[in-house]
This record gives structure tokens, sequence and C-alpha cells, in this order.
């Protein structure tokens, strides 16, 4: 006699009832979104390889570009590029070992790092971003209706930040 599996169970709500059913228009939203979330990493990260950046290093120096002194602390960076603490280290040192970032002790907190975009780096991050434009603008923003820009640029930097720091987002 063998054993047959056990039988999924429904993961359990949170509280309440389980979840209404998606509509139509709410299925072709979520579908799209995960077509578009694992097709534009690969397309941007192919259309940034010509420039010697992977599209995480360009963000990492675009951020560290446009902050105060070109620093930030190494956890702020995490935060702003949507990374892990140990993410961002890796990607710090690499692009360290460039001579594109450095990393020093903080000087008021001596227990933690801050980024500091070196002159070589910001001359690189200057030198990739006509092709991270022209990507964007290909890939993304030439695709969008102007007058949609607001809207959508909203919705997707509340969803991010909902997802960064573990709150679900509101509901209307």
């Amino acid at each position: 006699m063998s054993a047959s599996p056990p039988s999924p169970k429904p993961s359990p709500s949170p509280s309440g009832p389980p979840p209404a059913p998606l509509s139509p228009d709410e299925q072709r939203l979520w579908q799209s979104l995960g077509r578009l979330a694992h097709a534009l990493p690969r397309v941007l990260e192919d259309d940034m390889s010509r420039t010697g950046l992977t599209m995480t290093e360009f963000a990492v120096l675009h951020l560290l570009g446009a902050a105060p002194d070109r620093r930030l602390r190494m956890s702020a960076l995490a935060d702003a590029a949507g990374l892990t603490p140990s993410r961002i280290t890796r990607v710090v040192d690499g692009l360290g070992k460039h001579g594109l970032v450095r990393k020093e002790r903080h000087g008021q907190d001596a227990r933690g790092s801050e980024a500091v975009l070196t002159d070589a780096g910001l001359r690189t991050m200057e030198a990739a971003q006509p092709a991270h434009l022209a990507s964007a603008r290909r890939r993304v923003l030439d695709r969008v209706p102007a007058e949609q820009v607001p809207a959508l640029a909203e919705t997707l930097a509340a969803l991010a930040d909902s997802l960064a720091h573990g709150h679900r987002p509101h509901t209307r």
C-alpha cells in the first residue's frame, strides 16, 4: 500500500474570511505585473551590459551621486536601492574593487559604515547615464501615456515602499 502525498492545505488568512477571487481586470493586472517583474530586469540588464555596469551597480552609483556629499549610510543605501543589507555590502564591495565606491566608518557612529562615491565612480555613472535613460525611455516611459505617469508613479512608489517596509498597502 503506497502512501499518498498529503493534500495541500489552504494558506491561512491572517484574520477573517478568505480573500475574494480576482476580477478579470485584477487578474490581468496581476499576471501582467508578474510578467513585467520577470522580463523587465532581463532587458534592462541587457541594455546596461554595454556600459560595463549592471542595473544594480548603476542604481547604487546614481543614488550615491544624488546624496549629500555623495555618501550614504549603508543601511539607507540598501533601503533606497531595495536591497538587503548583505546584498548592498556585496555590491558596494564589488564597486570598491574598481575604485568607484569606498566604505568609511560613519563619522558620528563608529558602528555604522557609509558608502562614498569616488570621482571615478561619478565619471562612470555619468558615462552610463545616457544608456540608462535611453533604456528607461525605450522600455517603459515612452510606452506610458504622459497623463498616466504621475498616478502610475505614485502607485508604484507606494507599492515599493510598502514592500520595503513590510507594510501592507492601504486600500481605498
